[in-house]
């Protein structure tokens, strides 16, 4: 028999949590103090933990973004009501702590390296996916109070040496697949997008759309719930059995027995959630901090003309924008560990990176500053698929930090595969993610070697 109680006080955020590492994903924790959920305003409502069993249509593991758009599309294109569980609070991994950028991209691959991938033909149906995954995204931002500042995409060159190989990435967008990219010269990205020290020039993507990321989580949550769906707090899987056909997700209050479960915990969940996921994702940390209300000289400084996303050319990227209220957000990546996460070394090298870009702030204070696991799969690009031993069970997941547009588009897929549907002829639809097995934990060290050569390559000049 189901029944259903509140959510209890929260315990302590735990900063150092690493799902590479992690026995268990734990429970009934606080929230990451991100800027998001600092200013978002409360939670939405949910319907409680699960207490004792439960027998359901559908499972959702995880409420983040693609959870929810799961729940929000079974509900509104095919009837049916899912129940989502949610180790901690509603939307508490990923979509509460990223950059609050939606840019028209579903992965870390480029239109080039689609074409060398899988053909010109193929890349070109990823394109058309994008473009309808972008429409999918405004329609629900306009129905979700979010701050939108739409305005485009910026990719902002650091080096000059980056500037041929925009301009080649523009044309191939403009003429092989009819997209509207173009390059800008420094003068034109100070004039008219903002006064970044460092931009030798840009290129400019029409869809672009900086949103708050908290109030679009919590925004879908509701959506959600008002069309019938369930969202079970302080509810970690803690077990996954299948038994007589039936998925049997044991939680700490009791099993939910589901005919049909569709896992959206990107990279939050810890390997041990199921054997058949497990190492499918290599979890990569960000950082990113927001600084106080800038004052008049301030922004004259910076010179923000859109408040849409802006990133730059490094492999470890920087992406970051002025905020509604005028402050400035950004990130990029920091700590390989969860252990060595709060080292404040990634914190000095993020405020160093600002301040090359925007001298006037260095050493402004800060208001926010966070960090959280992206889910990078390890060919760079995201799945939306069933799993052929596992008869009623899904995943989309390995957005590579890209996933804040097209995860609604994503959980829409899931939702119609959940519902016996099949998915168009694209790539990432029609084979599963790259299995890395025990050498998951040992690309660290990889990671390690790697991520000092990225920064030597960076910042030469």
């Amino acid at each position: 028999m189901q029944t259903i109680e509140p959510r209890r006080e929260a315990k302590p955020y735990d900063p150092h949590y690493d799902p590479l590492t992690a026995k268990t994903i734990g429970a009934g924790c606080d929230y990451a103090p991100t800027y998001w959920i600092g200013t978002a305003g409360p939670p939405p409502e949910d319907d409680g933990r699960v207490r004792g069993g439960m027998d359901v249509d559908v499972a959702i593991i995880g409420s983040g973004y693609t959870g929810l758009s799961t729940a929000i599309h079974l509900a509104r294109d095919h009837g049916i009501h899912a129940h989502v569980l949610e180790a901690h609070g509603t939307a508490y991994g990923c979509s509460t702590r990223s950059g609050g950028q939606a840019q028209i991209s579903s992965g870390r691959l480029k239109r080039s390296q689609w074409i060398q991938r899988w053909g010109l033909d193929a890349a070109k149906r990823m394109h058309n996916e994008v473009v309808e995954a972008f429409e999918l995204f405004r329609s629900l931002i306009d129905e979700i109070p979010c701050d939108p500042q739409d305005g485009g995409h910026f990719y902002l060159a650091h080096q000059a040496s980056q500037i041929p190989t925009l301009e080649k990435e523009a044309a191939l967008l403009r003429e092989t697949f009819g997209y509207g990219a173009r390059v800008m010269s420094r003068e034109e990205v100070h004039s008219t997008v903002i006064r970044d020290m460092e931009a030798h020039g840009g290129m400019y993507e029409p869809d672009g759309i900086g949103i708050h990321a908290g109030k679009l989580a919590f925004g879908y949550a509701r959506l959600a719930r008002e069309l019938g769906a369930k969202i079970h707090t302080d509810s970690p899987v803690e077990r996954w059995e299948i038994v007589n056909g039936v998925h049997h997700l044991r939680t700490p209050g009791g099993t939910v027995r589901a005919r049909r479960v569709a896992v959206a915990t990107a990279g939050y969940a810890q390997r041990g959630l199921h054997g058949r996921l497990k190492d499918r994702l290599m979890p990569i940390m960000s950082n990113s901090i927001v600084t106080r209300v800038l004052t008049e000289t301030e922004l004259a400084e910076v010179g923000a003309k859109k408040l849409s996303p802006i990133t730059d050319t490094r492999t470890l990227r920087h992406y970051y924008r002025l905020l509604p209220d005028n402050r400035l957000q950004i990130g990029s990546r920091a700590a390989i560990t969860g252990r060595d996460a709060a080292n404040p070394k990634h914190l000095a090298a993020l405020l160093e990176g600002m301040a090359r870009k925007f001298p006037v702030l260095r050493g402004i204070e800060l208001d926010y500053s966070w960090w959280g696991w992206v889910d990078v799969s390890h060919d760079m690009m995201p799945r939306i698929t069933g799993m052929n031993d596992m008869p009623g069970a899904f995943y989309a997941m390995g957005y590579g930090g890209n996933g804040v547009m097209y995860s609604a588009q994503a959980g829409r897929r899931m939702a119609q595969l959940v519902a016996g549907k099949k998915l168009p002829d694209v790539p990432i639809f029609n084979s599963e993610l790259p299995h890395e097995g025990w050498k998951t934990p040992f690309r660290r060290l990889g990671q390690w070697g790697l991520y000092h050569y990225y920064h030597f390559r960076d910042e030469r000049q």
